[in-house]
């Protein structure tokens, strides 16, 4: 089971949004370095809804080239057809991922007996891990607990990302699923609050610019030393809503910017941080002490 600070990692562009291959090295090295668990390539967070499959799977091939076996790299083969969810998983085992994370269909709007289907044609499909993601802001589409407890029951899916942040949803899905199903948090302002109740990571976007306190926080959850972690969470509290001020990723690739990780390309329809909120998210970066 794959634990503690896992980075929901940004997809590094020039400024006209071609993948800036050296820049993806230069980031997995250094989360590598700041501890970070494990690294999830190709996630909402890395755009991957903007990505043809060949090029999609280029930059998984890279970052785990890149991760070399240092630490586990989750890809993100979610799709809204099942088809082309089936091809990118495939896709992923076969260059060596150690798992997969597949967002629900987006825009699509299943019935839960439709995502049980959806996913568990995947999980037969294709010999991997695969772990579950329900974001419902993003996707206008919500898999509840009782789904999610019928799919863990399928061996190779082994775990959630739950990012709605209700923490009675977390609680309902670590009560109904055994120990051995994975339960992650999706939302980083909630995160400890979810592995009070059982959650054993997340999976964060805020660790992309503060990978080294994201690991310390997770870390010190897991040993159930959670004032402390809660003390060291302080400083980010500011960061957790911020990134957030814009539809992720812009506001968290934009201050990548200003702590020189990355250039500033973004693809479109995404773009740049709105100029409205630059010195909301530079007082949120200076607050974490970046």
């Amino acid at each position: 089971m794959i634990t503690g600070s896992l980075v929901a990692l940004v997809t590094p562009m020039n400024e006209d949004g071609q993948v800036d291959w050296h820049a993806l090295e230069q980031l997995v090295e250094w989360h590598i370095e700041q501890g970070t668990n494990a690294i999830v390539s190709m996630g909402t967070t890395g755009e991957s809804a903007t990505f043809a499959i060949d090029e999609h799977v280029a930059v998984m091939q890279k970052t785990i080239d890149t991760a070399a076996g240092r630490v586990p790299v989750i890809a993100g083969t979610g799709a809204n057809s099942t088809s082309e969810a089936i091809e990118l998983t495939a896709a992923a085992a076969h260059i060596g991922a150690d798992a997969a994370l597949l967002v629900t269909p987006y825009y699509n709007k299943p019935t839960q007996h439709g995502l049980y289907l959806h996913h568990k044609a995947i999980a037969e499909a294709c010999d991997i891990a695969q772990i579950l993601y329900n974001v419902p802001g993003r996707t206008a589409c919500d898999m509840q607990a009782e789904t999610v407890a019928e799919l863990a029951l399928i061996d190779n899916i082994v775990g959630i990302k739950e990012a709605t942040g209700d923490i009675a949803r977390g609680a309902k899905i670590r009560a109904l699923c055994d120990d051995g199903f994975a339960l992650y948090s999706g939302d980083d302002a909630t995160f400890l609050e979810l592995m009070k109740v059982g959650a054993v990571g997340n999976i964060s976007v805020t660790a992309n610019i503060a990978a080294k306190k994201m690991a310390d926080i997770c870390a010190l959850a897991l040993a159930g030393q959670f004032a402390e972690a809660q003390q060291l969470n302080q400083s980010l509290l500011k960061l957790h809503d911020d990134l957030f001020v814009e539809a992720n990723p812009i506001p968290v690739k934009w201050a990548m910017t200003q702590t020189q990780q990355i250039q500033a390309g973004i693809r479109l329809p995404l773009t740049p941080l709105s100029k409205t909120y630059h010195a909301r998210v530079l007082a949120a970066i200076e607050a974490a002490g970046l």
